[in-house]
């Protein structure tokens, strides 16, 4: 018995590693050992991700194994960053030398799917995807493109924004996770923290504020309805603001409307408290999406550009 205390406490201690992101202080990287990625494995292996797919209560003994690998130190540290309106956004990885061993194949990444479900159902709960028609989403990034929207243009930035905007259900966090890339340069993830925005009192003070615009997604999100919201639709126990903006899909009804949410833009488009982010295959970044915006910078053309990423976005459960 003595034994395994003292496994579990060893465990507990040197399972993961917490510090800032040398970019900026506020984005804490989370840094996941061989050992407790070994123990997860070995808690986890009977369940393929078609079972987790088809029961959704396996996403949940999904994410106590992994808990559990960590001696239940890894979940409340998570919760802490998320919670914590200073900081609010964490990238997950492995240990170098874990990474260095990730294969470029299909089982590797229905690996990083049961790992990413981990991570989301320690923090929340995922919605259903619409656009991908589960939990989560997979897309594919191309050098070449006719999308709808920017999410699959290579060649261009995609601008600062919150997700869920232009659905009727509450997107709390965003996780995205890198799944694969060949042929990539650029593509850096964007992340501004609301409190850091130079203009958010002008934008949060402004007679538009808390007025309803109406929001709807192109043909590819699959929603199929509009929705009218504020941008700044609430605070939060301390009274400071959470957003829910993107350029993309809003439908301003007149020249007030159009000018303030043309001026926010513009705004968040040019502060210089924007970082960029490079994320790994096998990484993933998780923000708190009402105190976090986020975007893409563009990828250099290459014709064989190929990135996937996994999506899950979801609401905090308590």
């Amino acid at each position: 018995m003595r034994l395994e205390i003292k496994d579990a406490e060893v465990t507990a201690q040197h399972a993961f590693t917490v510090q800032p992101h040398p970019t900026n202080p506020r984005l804490q990287v989370v840094t996941l050992a061989r050992s407790l990625l070994e123990k997860f494995n070995d808690l986890t292996c009977e369940w393929d991700l078609q079972s987790i797919e088809y029961k959704p209560f396996l996403r949940f003994a999904v994410a106590d194994a992994l808990d559990k690998a960590s001696d239940y130190q890894l979940g409340s540290q998570l919760k802490r960053i998320i919670d914590d309106r200073d900081q609010g956004a964490f990238l997950l990885e492995a240990d170098k030398d874990v990474q260095a061993e990730f294969e470029d194949t299909e089982t590797q990444r229905r690996y990083f799917v049961k790992l990413s479900t981990a991570i989301s159902h320690l923090i929340g709960l995922p919605n259903f995807d619409a656009m991908y028609g589960k939990y989560y989403a997979r897309f594919t990034v191309k050098n070449v493109d006719n999308s709808d929207s920017y999410l699959r243009q290579a060649h261009r930035r995609m601008e600062l924004h919150n997700d869920g905007t232009y659905v009727n259900e509450r997107t709390d966090f965003v996780l995205m996770m890198k799944m694969h890339e060949s042929h990539m340069e650029g593509g850096d993830s964007l992340l501004l923290h609301l409190d850091d925005w130079q203009d958010l009192g002008k934008f949060y003070n402004h007679p538009m504020a808390k007025q309803d615009i109406t929001w709807g997604a192109p043909p590819s999100k699959n929603t199929g309805y509009d929705i009218a919201h504020p941008v700044f639709f609430e605070e939060d126990a301390d009274g400071k603001p959470h957003m829910l903006f993107i350029d993309q899909f809003a439908k301003p009804k007149n020249v007030r409307e159009g000018l303030y949410l043309y001026e926010m833009g513009e705004s968040l488009e040019h502060d210089p408290a924007c970082f960029n982010v490079r994320v790994n295959v096998g990484s993933m970044l998780v923000i708190h999406n009402h105190r976090w915006l986020h975007g893409r910078d563009k990828f250099v053309p290459h014709p064989e550009l190929s990135r996937e990423l996994l999506r899950q976005r979801g609401y905090f459960s308590r």
